[in-house]
């Protein structure tokens, strides 16, 4: 059975704090232009998980990514009738 998890989207002041973060979560990213790292975690421990980062001075905010409740089904897309007709051509 998988275990349903969700990002976090730490932003901190420094690269340094990095090492702090990680303990959290798993890491996927980080960026050192904008100072940011995304972390996944499972959903049960998200409130608390997010309170506890909220808590060290170095984090400025601490975003959900609402990817888990986005419908990735898209089951009435049709073809673009122009790029359908290019397929058919043949060379």
């Amino acid at each position: 059975m998988r275990t349903k998890r969700q990002g976090l989207i730490v932003w901190f002041q420094h690269m340094k704090n990095l090492k702090q973060i990680k303990r959290y979560g798993h890491l996927l990213y980080s960026s050192k232009k904008l100072k940011y790292a995304v972390i996944y975690v499972d959903q049960e421990e998200l409130e608390k998980i997010e309170k506890k980062l909220l808590k060290f001075t170095f984090v400025s905010k601490v975003d959900r990514s609402y990817k888990p409740f986005v419908e990735t089904n898209f089951e009435n897309a049709k073809p673009d009738k122009a790029k359908q007709y290019d397929y058919k051509m043949g060379i």
